[in-house]
């Protein structure tokens, strides 16, 4: 789908604007215009983005890729920019994980145009602003980059807070009775936690340039919005390495609790052993052949005396184990 949003010089909107007549609002200065490419095919952007705009082939073909990390371009007369917006599914059949749907966006003196295969709610609300109040476009298309940079960042702070929930149970997970599967979703969060770093640490350096470098279609006094943008940035890469550190200590948590219950049921093993094998060495003793002697020297064995000496030995012997085992503090 391709629309368009065209604020003319005397404030008037349009939302109907046909690609056959982007070149003729371009070549007005004083207007706005703003193209979104969802989800068309190559084939119908890029006669559009290369002849009607203007934009290098190289430029063109990174943005029709879809497969970069976020990244800025100055190409003279208009930036070319690659920005990363984030999902998180944790309901997903393999577990939790964070979808990133890029977004190209190109920057002129009076002209924004974005691209992206899938639909992102951050242009969605956006556009829907633009189209509510035209003075989100008065500002120029620097000014609607901030938006788009600002919504598209305003969305990380769920995606973490839904992580940081997801640590929470699976630290209480540990702590409560742990399986191999806690173990499975330790693992995912580390590589979602890992995936959103890879994201947000580049997407941090565009907004850094974006605020301090000198670009002709980045106004000087825009800049500071950009900083703003790059502060959230910052707070949320600390955060994410936070949520790292919390997701590593899950982990020696979690192998921690189960060596403590292998030691735990080693150890009642060894005193159930230590605790039969008297017994063991005893039965063993007295069930040799001994009750069916062939020699006189022999029936001393058969009384009764011998029998019941035998099972007192047999009930006192784990017992002064026992006791010797607590004592020593082994229990």
């Amino acid at each position: 789908m391709i629309r368009s949003l065209y604020r003319a010089p005397d404030g008037k909107l349009r939302t109907d604007l046909q690609p056959d007549e982007f070149a003729a609002a371009l070549t007005d200065s004083r207007g706005l215009v703003w193209v979104d490419f969802s989800g068309t095919p190559p084939e119908e952007d890029a006669p559009i983005l290369l002849n009607i705009f203007g934009f290098h082939p190289l430029a063109v073909d990174d943005a029709l890729q879809e497969s970069h990390v976020p990244k800025v371009d100055d190409w003279g007369q208009y930036l070319y920019i690659v920005l990363h917006a984030v999902v998180f599914d944790k309901d997903a059949q393999d577990g939790e994980h964070v979808d990133t749907l890029e977004l190209d966006v190109f920057v002129g003196k009076n002209y924004i145009v974005t691209h992206h295969d899938q639909l992102i709610a951050a242009v969605d609300r956006v556009w829907t602003l633009c189209q509510r109040d035209e003075r989100h476009l008065k500002g120029g298309a620097d000014h609607l980059l901030y938006e788009l940079t600002d919504m598209l960042v305003a969305d990380y702070m769920p995606v973490v807070d839904e992580i940081d929930e997801a640590i929470d149970q699976i630290e209480d997970q540990v702590f409560d009775r742990p399986t191999p599967d806690t173990l499975e979703r330790i693992f995912r969060l580390k590589r979602v936690v890992l995936h959103l770093r890879r994201i947000i640490s580049p997407q941090r350096e565009v907004l850094n340039k974006l605020a301090r470098d000198d670009y002709p279609v980045i106004d000087a006094q825009d800049r500071i919005y950009f900083r703003d943008v790059y502060d959230h940035l910052v707070r949320l890469y600390d955060i994410n390495e936070s949520l790292r550190d919390l997701v590593g200590g899950a982990l020696d948590t979690y192998l921690s609790v189960i060596n403590n219950r292998m030691n735990e049921i080693m150890r009642t093993l060894t005193v159930v052993t230590t605790l039969f094998m008297p017994i063991s060495f005893a039965a063993g003793f007295f069930g040799m052949n001994f009750f069916q002697p062939v020699e006189d020297p022999l029936k001393a064995w058969t009384t009764s005396p011998a029998f019941l000496l035998a099972l007192i030995v047999m009930f006192l012997t784990p017992l002064g184990m026992y006791l010797w085992i607590r004592r020593k503090g082994w229990m």
